[in-house]
């Protein structure tokens, strides 16, 4: 016989293994272990979890990827592996004021090593490639004393509260605390997560992170009774979400829950509901006479709360209205509870058979909502369109189409999504700047230019509206302006090597060439890169009669981008007038392998040969160019010069 004894760490002298096969019958008859052998168990979970997220596992990289992985400097190996301790999850500086302070760095480290294994990953619902590590770390912390506690040291909070309460002396639960060693694994869980967020703290700079009001706009409430019932009403949907998770949206944000301004509005019922629920569970886990269902509910109400508490709005403003990735861990206390909730049916009920079909139906059907819910995330297209029947008002979800539409060529579309964008959102600066860059395109340039000022008269430090203005303004020759909207990109935005490469196109428009060759420069030190604006060093040099520097500039060129063909050509075109034919004819012919279908490459290359007299080879490029562009009128001259003159010595010969 196994004493009746369950104090782990109390004074016994048994061995260690007997105590731990005495705490592991207490846990199963507090926690029921699975019906099924451990394996089973295992392979039916695991087998499961396949099928949900099959689809999405060869999935592209969408939504927040693009930024955390696909265009994360932290995961590329030429960055320091002591950047990612003091950069968020996005590769920004966590002291920056545009950080959101996502500290994940043991997340990015995985991604990092994972993309230098070349391994793609992709994230999807329910996936860890949203969770902090850090703040789990600390979740974790307070769900194991919630269990250490309630479970392992069989607390009855409600009995202790009363003795404090009346000042009882017998205290017999906090001997057991002193002498089952949970209070010092208490203080020590304490401990270790105080010490872990000061350090986070400080690593971020002991600064929040910068909200807008879009992003949570109770929190920008005036009013305390506002804000108070838009966070429980947020709750509500969360628990909802919980319960039935057939509405969901990669963004919630942006008008896709209007607040609440009135206790009037029908949508507080979903808040009594909530908290009728919880009080009523909250009582029975405090009252109930029975102890193992005290247990039991104070387990699953501890495992729900605890985990959203960071996300409720109680402690600091969050950057989200709802967020599904929150409900991960807060999932574990709603599956406890609704175990309960089955099992104490089934003990009042003869139809046990029902109460199994109505547990495997609610299975299925959640089992069939993750298989659909993963498909929509195989790609951006799906993932956003599927947004639409959730949250028609939400702007971000029309901009984001919009935006997928404009990636594949279809302005058209893309357009009226970006209207949408700014009509439901007349502040949304990002889907001005968009649809002005579109419009700028399409030569519509009085609205492309109305738009962009729109957008940096809202956001003020807006660096990209303003380089784009400066586009607009310098296609509208609008010389000073359009320096002026490019100067100002770069105070906001010194590190800005686009921004740069467009000032010099306008200083070369200006035949100020000495300053676009200076912002050329710049853009290439900033970014090396930078294809264009070497090419454009080259050019401008060869154009003005600068060989050697040209030559010099090229040659730097190709040490850093030895690959770029565009550079191969320019280069090959200095060569040819610098008389150097051998090296200018074999950067030809590597410019053509590289890209063997264009006309000037092969025109240029003619033109190289005429002057070297290979004319035999001059005609056949000449032919070749001219194939793939018949209206090159240059090439046409040249190769109508060719031939006269092959013609006359051939009349020579004769």
């Amino acid at each position: 016989m196994i004493p009746n004894q369950h104090n782990a760490g109390a004074g016994s002298h048994q061995p260690a293994v007997f105590r731990m096969a005495v705490l592991d019958t207490d846990l199963d008859h507090i926690l029921p272990s699975s019906v099924l052998p451990p394996f089973w168990a295992k392979l039916v979970v695991g087998s499961v979890a396949i099928v949900c997220f099959a689809r999405s596992y060869d999935g592209d990289f969408v939504f927040d990827d693009s930024e955390a992985i696909v265009n994360n400097k932290d995961l590329q190996a030429e960055t320091p592996l002591g950047d990612l301790w003091h950069h968020d999850f996005w590769g920004s500086r966590l002291s920056s004021n545009t950080s959101h302070k996502s500290y994940r760095p043991l997340t990015v480290l995985t991604f990092r090593l994972l993309v230098l294994s070349a391994v793609q990953t992709s994230c999807v619902p329910c996936s860890s490639c949203y969770l902090s590590l850090a703040t789990v770390k600390h979740l974790e912390k307070g769900l194991n004393a919630v269990f250490d506690i309630l479970v392992i040291g069989r607390f009855n909070v409600l009995e202790i509260v009363q003795k404090v309460l009346h000042k009882d002396k017998s205290l017999e639960n906090l001997g057991m605390l002193r002498n089952g060693g949970l209070l010092f694994r208490m203080t020590l869980l304490t401990s270790g997560g105080a010490g872990m967020l000061y350090v986070r703290w400080r690593i971020m700079g002991t600064g929040p992170p910068a909200f807008t009001e879009v992003d949570n706009p109770a929190s920008f409430a005036d009013s305390m009774l506002v804000r108070a019932i838009n966070y429980n009403y947020y709750y509500s949907l969360n628990a909802w979400l919980l319960l039935c998770p057939w509405w969901l949206c990669f963004d919630w944000s942006m008008g896709c829950i209007p607040l609440i301004k009135s206790i009037s509005d029908w949508r507080v019922i979903a808040l009594a509901a909530l908290w009728f629920c919880l009080i009523g569970l909250i009582c029975q886990a405090l009252c109930s006479e029975d102890g193992h269902k005290r247990r039991i509910l104070t387990l699953g109400l501890g495992f729900l709360v605890i985990p959203f508490l960071p996300a409720s709005n109680l402690f600091f403003r969050v950057g989200f209205v709802v967020a599904e990735r929150v409900l991960y861990l807060p999932s574990v206390g709603y599956c406890v509870l609704l175990t309960f909730g089955f099992g104490a049916l089934s003990k009042h009920t003869k139809k046990k058979k029902l109460i199994a079909a109505v547990v495997l139906g609610i299975l299925f059907i959640n089992t069939l909502r993750c298989v659909l819910r993963s498909g929509e995330w195989r790609s951006e297209e799906q993932l956003f369109r599927s947004a639409l029947s959730v949250c028609p008002l939400n702007a971000k979800v029309h901009y984001n189409i919009g935006k997928n539409l404009a990636d594949k060529g279809n302005q058209t579309a893309a357009i009226r999504y970006y209207r949408e964008a700014v009509r439901l959102n007349p502040k949304y600066v990002h889907a001005m700047n968009n649809l002005g860059n579109i419009l700028k395109e399409r030569n519509e340039l009085q609205e492309a230019e109305e738009l962009l000022s729109l957008a940096v008269q809202i956001q003020p430090d807006f660096a990209a509206a303003w380089m784009n203005l400066g586009i607009v303004q310098n296609s509208l020759k609008r010389f000073e302006a359009a320096e002026q909207s490019y100067r100002t990109a770069i105070k906001h935005r010194r590190k800005y090597p686009d921004c740069y490469y467009n000032l010099g196109r306008l200083y070369a428009d200006l035949n100020r060439h000495v300053d676009a060759l200076n912002a050329w420069r710049n853009a290439t030190v900033l970014k090396p890169e930078h294809s264009l604006a070497w090419n454009n060093m080259i050019i401008l040099l060869d154009n003005t009669g600068n060989l050697a520097q040209a030559e010099a500039v090229g040659r730097e060129a190709l040490e850093l981008i030895p690959n770029d063909h565009s550079l191969m050509f320019s280069l090959a075109n200095v060569l040819g007038k610098s008389q150097k034919y051998k090296e200018s004819e074999a950067l030809f012919l590597k410019a053509i392998k590289a890209n063997p279908n264009a006309a000037s490459y092969h025109g240029n290359l003619a033109v190289l040969y005429h002057r070297w007299g290979h004319l035999d080879l001059a005609k056949k490029h000449y032919e070749i160019s001219l194939q793939l562009d018949p209206t090159a009128s240059g090439t046409k001259e040249n190769y109508g010069l060719l031939r006269r003159k092959l013609e006359l010595m051939q009349k020579k010969d004769v």
